[in-house]
């Protein structure tokens, strides 16, 4: 029987969970009290404005109840403004913030030295043929009918 270190899909999902871990704690360090989540969401919106809760929780791979209680969250915190949707009252457009900007701009550095951090010792090349692999995964796992 294969042991779980050996397991390809294992590993992705141990280094994606142990990168969003120390990501966190560094926001944390720095003082900072959004979560990986609520930077995903607010970048999420940012770059695709009217973008409606269910394509942010496919975007985010969260569920819809999930984004929900991370949008109600940022609400609270001021880094979000819901707003009734004009035609139809059961959808809601979702606005940034002055704060929650201002907030992505300041979390920006950290974000990148965390990264800087998580990929020493990675060349060029092996990050583009990671790359590679993980679109193919993605690809062959949402185009496979079986």
């Amino acid at each position: 029987m294969e042991k779980l270190n050996s397991i390809i899909f294992y590993n992705i999902d141990k280094a994606i969970r142990a990168y969003r871990n120390y990501a966190q704690r560094q926001l944390k360090a720095h003082g900072f009290m959004i979560t990986i989540d609520q930077w995903l969401i607010i970048k999420a919106i940012l770059e695709n404005p009217g973008i409606t809760q269910n394509e942010i929780g496919d975007l985010v791979f969260k569920d819809n109840a999930s984004v929900t209680r991370i949008i109600d969250l940022m609400v609270k915190s001021e880094y979000i403004i819901r707003h009734v949707h004009p035609d139809d009252r059961r959808k809601t457009n979702l606005e940034v913030t002055d704060s929650g900007q201002k907030v992505i701009r300041e979390v920006q550095s950290i974000v990148e030295k965390n990264r800087t951090t998580a990929l020493k010792g990675i060349t060029k090349d092996e990050l583009e043929m990671m790359y590679s692999a993980l679109l193919k995964i993605s690809e062959n796992c949402l185009t496979s009918k079986k």
